[in-house]
């Protein structure tokens, strides 16, 4: 009797290995690649939030979003129905809030906010987000008194995140352009 031939079902150490290598280079490669020219991975965006949204709000919050790496999350106006209807028409999928203590408790992944809204404001928007990690650009006047000013510096500091005051004469590069 002669012995049956063995099929060759299991694999050489060798193209195991070889096949290992070539399955695990799917993780290897950066997101981007595999994406495509253009694709932009939704963990390098960057989230945006307004905290007064219509008005000068609208403008900044325009501005702050036109690179494309950045989507806005969220939009927080005491009224949608007047100039801020233009924010919600530009960013139809950010969620809508009439209070920004709100938006900041429950909206986790914002990562920069603009506050255009009355001056009375400013600060206590500004702290609020602040103490949650979230980088902050300001309409002027950003804060009423030293003492708010003071606490904002410290607060951005030890938190190690970027605050900016709007100042149109400082903050348009249009502006330079045209000085020179």
């Amino acid at each position: 009797m002669s012995k049956p031939k063995a099929t060759k079902t299991i694999s050489s150490r060798r193209e195991f290995l070889k096949k290992g290598a070539i399955a695990s280079t799917i993780f290897i490669v950066p997101r981007h690649v595999l994406g495509g020219v253009g694709y932009l991975a939704p963990s390098d965006r960057l989230n945006l939030a307004a905290i007064g949204a219509g008005g000068k709000g609208a403008s900044d919050i325009m501005n702050a979003s036109v690179k494309g790496r950045e989507q806005v999350v969220a939009l927080c106006d005491v009224d949608f129905s007047g100039s801020a209807k233009r924010s919600v028409e530009n960013f139809p999928k950010a969620k809508l809030y009439n209070d920004f203590r709100e938006m900041l408790d429950k909206e986790k992944d914002i990562d920069a906010v603009t506050i255009s809204t009355p001056d009375h404001v400013h600060g206590p928007a500004a702290v609020r987000a602040m103490e949650r990690g979230i980088h902050v650009y300001v309409q002027k006047p950003m804060t009423h008194n030293i003492r708010e000013s003071r606490m904002l510096t410290e607060m951005a500091r030890s938190k190690k995140i970027v605050t900016q005051m709007g100042n149109q004469g400082g903050s348009n590069a249009l502006l330079g352009m045209v000085q020179k």
